[in-house]
């Protein structure tokens, strides 16, 4: 959630900002609610003003006028236990109207409203030159036997996959080489719960907006994860942590549900727009003149992965309209995919900056005063679509894959070979 002050300070600046967006609904509603909740509070903040003067009154008034002087004390009171329910009812209402309100776009985010007009940062890394076509990820697989789709459909519905055999493997190495990555980068491994309440989803600004890319429990009034960030923010929900203790970070590893609503017909089969896969995440905890920094941290180590993995990848920087609720600026890495000559979005890396510390209460410390953490996540290793580039960028004409050095010592293998 966006700190109010800036609508009552600067609106013409906020207005412009959400102009990069592409415009902002409910924005006008926002600053109505809000100034019809001040006013309120106003009046109610005199009453309890007028009714405290009025009662020490009670103390120093003669005897003949003390019936008068309490009478009067109490109709104040009365005059505020009225207004109060109406308080409550107006600031209820604004913290919904406001909860939809996304982030402020960085001034360094490029203008754009759609996901054509995102930035190419760079490229990194040389294109594997095959002098075979190569295959798609979903044949080398089969071929494999890493994974099966088919009888997963059978099981669970379309976009669900069994990882198998080697495939197995390869997975529990990349995860195993990602957290011992990040362990030497400050970053504390975390198994986080896959179920949350909702003000979990809430408070990381998957809600209300993106309600419908996630799965609820209803019985339980649970909701699964689509990334572990929302289970890592919440960790400190209402808690004030000492400014000597940050950055606080967290590599947390899940396993992640989402809907992949409004996506069907594409990429039915493999592993790439499936509705569970696992993934490392980084999350950290930041003193907000630190947080650009610390993107610049986790941005480094997303392509130090990629490219002790081997594999190719350019930078894409989101623009203004591409930004989701919380993000005040977003980087996707993307991996090359030779056997369709495009590139996959592989990990992202978000400054929320004090979006979701406001929303969760998460405040550091520093001298008297608790003033709002700056929260940042980005991925390390999403599972499923890094075997896909694995697969793609390391085929050889037999129908095997080499595995990049980096990772043998945690498959125990150099090649994945079909049966």
């Amino acid at each position: 959630m966006i700190d109010l002050r800036l609508l009552r300070e600067n609106l013409d600046a906020v207005k412009s900002a959400y102009d990069r967006r592409g415009g902002v609904e409910g924005l006008d509603q926002v600053v109505e609610l809000d100034k019809r909740y001040r006013d309120i509070l106003s009046e109610v903040e005199g009453l309890r003003a007028e009714h405290n003067k009025a009662s020490k009154a009670i103390g120093l008034a003669a005897p003949e006028d003390r019936p008068a002087a309490i009478a009067g004390a109490k109709e104040l009171a009365e005059r505020i236990k009225s207004l109060e329910p109406e308080l409550e009812a107006a600031s209820a209402e604004i913290d919904k109207a406001a909860s939809y309100l996304p982030n402020l776009p960085h001034e360094s985010v490029p203008d754009g409203l759609t996901e054509a007009e995102n930035v190419v940062e760079r490229e990194h890394g040389e294109r594997a030159q095959f002098d075979f076509e190569p295959l798609d990820h979903v044949a080398l697989g089969e071929r494999l036997r890493i994974f099966d789709s088919e009888r997963a459909a059978k099981t669970s519905g379309s976009r669900f996959v069994y990882l198998m055999g080697q495939g197995v493997l390869l997975e529990l190495a990349l995860v195993r080489f990602t957290v011992d990555f990040l362990s030497g980068r400050g970053f504390k491994p975390v198994v986080s719960p896959v179920l949350v309440r909702e003000q979990a989803m809430y408070g990381t600004g998957f809600l209300p907006a993106e309600e419908h890319e996630f799965y609820k429990v209803e019985r339980d009034d649970l909701f699964l994860i689509g990334t572990s960030e929302v289970a890592l923010a919440s960790m400190h929900a209402d808690e004030i942590l000492p400014e000597s203790d940050l950055p606080v970070r967290y590599a947390g590893f899940s396993s992640c549900f989402r809907r992949e609503a409004g996506t069907y017909g594409k990429e039915t089969k493999g592993l790439i727009r499936v509705h569970q896969f696992d993934k490392v995440e980084q999350f950290s905890f930041t003193h907000p003149d630190d947080s650009w920094d610390e993107l610049a941290a986790i941005r480094t180590n997303q392509e130090k992965i990629l490219q002790a993995l081997e594999i190719p990848y350019r930078v894409l920087v989101m623009c203004a309209g591409d930004l989701g609720s919380s993000a005040a600026k977003k980087v996707d890495n993307e991996a090359w995919l030779p056997s369709a000559s495009r590139y996959l979005e592989l990990t992202s890396a978000t400054n929320a900056t004090d979006y979701q510390a406001r929303r969760l209460g998460v405040r550091f410390r520093s001298g008297g005063s608790a003033q709002l953490v700056h929260t940042l996540n980005g991925t390390a290793c999403a599972v499923g679509r890094t075997i896909v580039a694995l697969l793609e960028n390391h085929q050889r004409a037999d129908g095997s894959v080499s595995i990049p050095e980096a990772l043998r010592p945690y498959t125990g293998f150099n090649v994945l070979t079909p049966p």
